[in-house]
């Protein structure tokens, strides 16, 4: 392993700069047949073909731009919940901003990475050429290519499939193929690796995170599953749903488990045994390979920022969607109206008590102890005072009250800017895969799949079964709100209420924060939503603009409709 890190370290410059490097042999630089020739250089450039892999532990987390929190700027990401998203703006939510952009515009670093990957399968067809385990390198990167074409499919619709490293220069013009060509090709490239790849990592092992089988068919699933939905399956295909739901039983008797604790599935380190990890996006402790999540995310009791300009709280609109312990919803809406649910049990004046588990291993909330410290978000009522955690103490202190838990430390790891943090970014995980699996089946008519497996996921955490007698549209409601609950923070919910084609409903809907009144001679606190950002979302905003320079560069892109 040394040996490959230090081979990576030869080859920064080769992969990590300009495209044009193979097309030159500076003298500081790695040649192309220096790497050609050697084993060791060609095992370190296919290693550093996952670097094209996104993760969401950056400044700006892609919930910023959804309802799971408050953001509180109104540029870069910010341009996404004001509606202000256009195609000479978008590269402020590139994952090459400094800020990591939520990962959203991704169509410079995935040809990039696309191109890189066709130089090795081009150099691996060479039979002169000898590694060992070549069909697996050759697998692992058809499996990579395959992923970075649906990271570009999920948010351009209809893109180019590239399959030739095209020279810097040359001249070809690309086009954009069909939605179902591009599903088609996923597709064949999965089928076609997966023979050749390991059947699976354990957590554990140091070689997790590299492409298996099974990550393959946790990415058909997905992929899959965004084919058949209302975005890109206008013509409600039967045939594509149950594709989906194929794709993703396939892996339910593959081995893997539900982690029987919802917390720590997320914060512990990079080469911790967890049998629900299917593919992650790993992280080490050697300079430049950790993150730091933790301090950009926690508030300034910690010294850390709050997601960066307080702009990562999770929101009200998030916090109500929680249900009660009792299984109930805390709202309901009767004739499209929100109101309380009165068989939840749910005190607005003591809204955090009895709730789903897992809101309490995802927010941190006023009353709410972390690291042995009691959390408070309170004002008094003539504003002269206020808990140590108040948007009033700190600008770093997130508006909405809340601050994000999931994913940070226990107790036993110390919170700071020198700490190296190594939990993994989770890419498929078998909680997913129940829920993928469960909305196939609710979408072919099996209601009854759909409740149990609904309900296994909610049973890690205690929480009581779907009824049978949620049923119809109700249990859509149910289906929905399980993913938003389970997949909260782990840049599922943009994508989700897209798909759905739910967004203009959803987007639309201003963001909430609560305020917390304390009485400063009874202590008795009150509390009241308060709406704190007013967004806009329009039919445009379901695929994101292509960048208005690549379009007057390239005659055949056209923009998506509406930029």
């Amino acid at each position: 392993m040394k040996k490959i890190l230090i081979y990576l370290l030869m080859l920064n410059a080769l992969v990590g700069c300009s495209d044009d490097i193979l097309d030159v042999q500076p003298q500081d630089r790695v040649s192309e047949d220096a790497v050609w020739g050697d084993e060791n250089l060609i095992r370190a450039y296919h290693t550093s073909l996952y670097n094209g892999i996104l993760h969401g532990f950056k400044i700006h987390m892609l919930s910023k731009a959804t309802d799971e929190a408050y953001c509180a700027i109104n540029w870069d990401i910010g341009i996404i919940p004001t509606g202000t998203l256009r195609a000479d703006n978008v590269g402020g939510v590139a994952d090459t901003h400094w800020t990591g952009g939520g990962g959203l515009y991704y169509w410079n670093t995935g040809y990039q990475y696309i191109r890189r990957i066709n130089i090795f399968l081009d150099k691996m067809a060479d039979p002169e050429i000898q590694v060992a385990e070549k069909e697996k390198l050759v697998a692992e990167a058809h499996f990579l290519r395959a992923y970075i074409h649906f990271l570009l499919m999920e948010r351009f619709g209809d893109v180019p499939i590239v399959t030739q490293s095209y020279e810097l220069g040359a001249d070809h013009t690309f086009v954009r193929s069909t939605l179902e060509e591009c599903v088609a090709f996923i597709e064949s490239e999965l089928t076609s690796a997966i023979p050749d790849l390991e059947t699976r990592y354990a957590a554990s092992d140091a070689n997790f995170g590299r492409a298996t089988r099974h990550a393959a068919q946790a990415l058909l699933s997905r992929v899959l599953l965004y084919a058949a939905s209302p975005l890109f399956n206008e013509s409600g295909d039967q045939g594509k749903w149950q594709k989906a739901a194929d794709a993703a039983e396939a892996l339910l008797d593959a081995g893997y488990e539900l982690h029987p604790d919802y917390t720590s599935l997320f914060n512990q380190p990079t080469g911790t045994a967890n049998n629900e990890l299917i593919f992650v996006r790993p992280f080490s402790s050697s300079p430049g390979s950790f993150h730091s999540a933790p301090m950009d995310n926690l508030n300034r009791r910690y010294g850390a920022y709050g997601g960066w300009w307080a702009s990562n709280g999770p929101s009200q609109n998030l916090v109500d969607d929680y249900d009660m312990i009792n299984g109930e919803p805390a709202f309901i809406y009767p004739n499209g109206e929100k109101t309380i649910n009165p068989a939840s049990g749910y005190n607005p004046q003591d809204p955090y008590a009895n709730r789903d588990p897992r809101f309490d291993a995802t927010v941190i909330h006023d009353g709410s102890t972390y690291h042995g410290d009691t959390f408070e978000m309170w004002v008094a009522p003539d504003g002269e005072s206020w808990g140590f955690d108040s948007y009033r103490q700190s600008g770093d202190n997130p508006r909405s009250n809340y601050v994000l838990k999931k994913f940070m430390p226990d107790e036993s790891v110390p919170l700071s800017w020198q700490q190296p943090y190594t939990n993994p970014w989770i890419i498929f995980r078998l909680g997913e895969i129940y829920l993928n699996y469960a909305e196939a089946k609710f979408e072919l008519g099996d209601e009854a799949t759909c409740r149990e497996y609904l309900s296994k996921v909610r049973a890690r955490v205690n929480m009581p079964p779907i009824p049978d007698s949620v049923t119809g549209e109700e249990l859509r409601r149910r289906l929905y709100n399980e993913r938003r609950i389970e997949l909260a923070f782990e840049e599922h919910r943009y994508w989700d209420v897209r798909r759905w084609r739910i967004a203009e409903s959803v987007e639309n809907e201003p963001i909430y924060g609560m305020d917390i009144i304390r009485n400063p001679t009874t202590g008795d606190k009150t509390y009241s939503r308060i709406q704190l950002l007013a967004r806009q979302f329009e039919e445009k905003m379901y695929l994101l603009p292509i960048d208005q320079n690549e379009v007057l560069r390239n005659e055949g892109i056209e923009q998506n409709p509406g930029y």
